[in-house]
């Protein structure tokens, strides 16, 4: 049989929900065999007790923290046991049995050793479960920290390092205040810069165009120079 068996999660399932008084005729509730213990010990041997009224034997089934039924052992009327994998033996576990008192030893119990665990009986072809016995290790509660009253000297490094930050923070909120300020001072002149020199590169190119066509006018239409006519002396 499997560890984790869905035909024995589907009975269990059927199991606790309609346990009736059927259930509690033919097995019993298991419980600690030592009425004094109520959780187990890490390392140390923990036994169980179910009792049934049934002639069939019964079977020990545990359900760990995630919900996976684990099988652990079959004990016949006869005290014959399988354990898991139709072992005849275990080192894990020990069984006996006494009338209808049919117990289970953990030798050394740990941490997977903790779970539900549920005694289960075949008879007349139908299946009945227990309820289950809760079997985990103690809950531990760890103690609060202590919290220390900060002394003069740590109070004032604490103030200073936050005075530190605070004045680190408003200089860089400064910085970029500062960055944004030049962003918008800057731009505007530079482009006025730009169009001032494009608006004096278009007059001085207007200037010269003016200039050519003027020097063109002055000259005759033959392009000789005109000559002065020569003017007779006059005797004296």
């Amino acid at each position: 049989m499997t560890d984790a068996s869905p035909a024995l999660l589907l009975l269990l399932s059927l199991g606790l929900c309609c346990p009736g008084a059927q259930s509690q005729k033919y097995v019993t509730v298991p419980k600690f065999y030592d009425s004094k213990i109520t959780h187990p010990e890490r390392g140390k041997p923990l036994k169980l007790e179910c009792t049934s009224s049934a002639d069939s034997g019964i079977s020990w089934i545990r359900q760990d923290k995630a919900g996976t039924l684990h099988f652990i052992v079959y004990i016949s009327a006869l005290s014959r046991t399988t354990f898991e994998g139709s072992q005849k033996t275990s080192s894990r576990f020990q069984v006996s049995k006494s009338g209808t008192s049919y117990r289970l030893q953990v030798n050394s119990f740990e941490a997977q050793d903790e779970g539900i665990y549920f005694c289960t009986v075949n008879f007349n072809q139908v299946l009945y479960f227990s309820s289950g016995l809760r079997v985990f290790f103690p809950v531990t509660t760890t103690a609060a920290p202590v919290t220390t009253v900060p002394t003069t000297q740590s109070a004032q490094v604490t103030k200073r390092n936050v005075c530190l930050q605070s004045h680190e923070a408003e200089t860089s909120k400064e910085k970029e205040l500062n960055f944004f300020c030049e962003i918008f001072i800057w731009v505007p002149l530079a482009a006025a810069c730009i169009l001032l020199l494009i608006a004096l590169v278009i007059t001085i190119v207007l200037c010269q165009k003016t200039r050519r066509r003027r020097c063109r006018c002055k000259r005759p239409a033959n392009g000789k120079p005109k000559m002065k006519p020569n003017m007779p002396s006059q005797q004296i």
